[in-house]
């Protein structure tokens, strides 16, 4: 069974850790060929050292988001000295801001406008003895406080993008697409930011890959007097923007 698990394209962890908590292999082999993620079938995935429990609620948290939040935190760390406030947008999972939360000395508000991600996000919260506040709130709808830290890896999509079938027919399209070919949320971001941050401050985006100087040339106009700074992912893509105020 793990050979036959194996070869669909699973690491050995994951094939095992399948056989450990299955209640029928041969049902969840069916899915799995079928292009069912299998983080869903085992229920959680291991996000920069915390479980994290995923379901089809929310989207399944990636390796490049765990370098979103090594690099933010090393930005983090050089240049702030006291205890800063983070607010993490669209949450999903509650993935980034449960990892900034345990590894910062910090305050972390996530929001995410989907009720049936905060759920998620309370729990992996409580599991992980996470200090987070969530809040329902479309991007800056219900927020009214300042922070040093904005971080957000929003929906990026755009509605006629092509993507693997297997994400698109089962992680939340909430999660995946965005209007403007998948801009409107960093756009609708960068433009209101100003003012929920604090005069020191770090503006932290995953990105997709082709959208680095779109998004870029956005921050200009409203942050021309801020480091722009774009930088790789484990392929060698341009995969995230941080617009920092020293």
């Amino acid at each position: 069974m793990l050979n036959e698990i194996i070869k669909l394209g699973i690491s050995k962890r994951e094939a095992e850790e399948l056989l450990k908590i299955s209640k029928n292999i041969a049902e969840d082999i069916k899915k799995l060929k079928e292009g069912y993620p299998i983080q869903y079938l085992i229920g959680y995935v291991n996000f920069y050292g915390f479980n994290i429990i995923v379901n089809k609620d929310v989207l399944i948290p990636r390796y490049e988001t765990e370098l979103l939040v090594e690099k933010t935190i090393n930005y983090s760390r050089k240049l702030f000295n006291k205890k800063i406030n983070i607010l993490d947008i669209g949450t999903g999972s509650g993935a980034i801001a449960i990892a900034l939360s345990k590894l910062l000395d910090s305050n972390v508000t996530a929001i995410d406008i989907s009720k049936e991600a905060l759920k998620i996000a309370s729990k992996n919260a409580v599991d992980n003895n996470a200090k987070v506040i969530f809040k329902e709130s479309n991007i800056f709808e219900n927020v009214d406080e300042k922070y040093d830290i904005i971080i957000s890896n929003p929906p990026y999509i755009s509605v006629d993008e092509k993507i693997m079938d297997s994400v698109k027919k089962y992680e939340p399209h909430l999660a995946l697409y965005a209007d403007e070919e998948g801009l409107y949320f960093y756009r609708n971001i960068i433009e209101n930011a100003r003012s929920y941050l604090n005069d020191k401050f770090i503006i932290a985006f995953e990105i997709g890959w082709r959208q680095a100087d779109l998004i870029s040339n956005i921050a200009k106009k409203f942050f021309n007097d801020s480091k722009i700074i774009i930088e790789k992912d484990y392929s060698d893509k341009n995969r995230y923007i941080f617009i920092i105020n020293e």
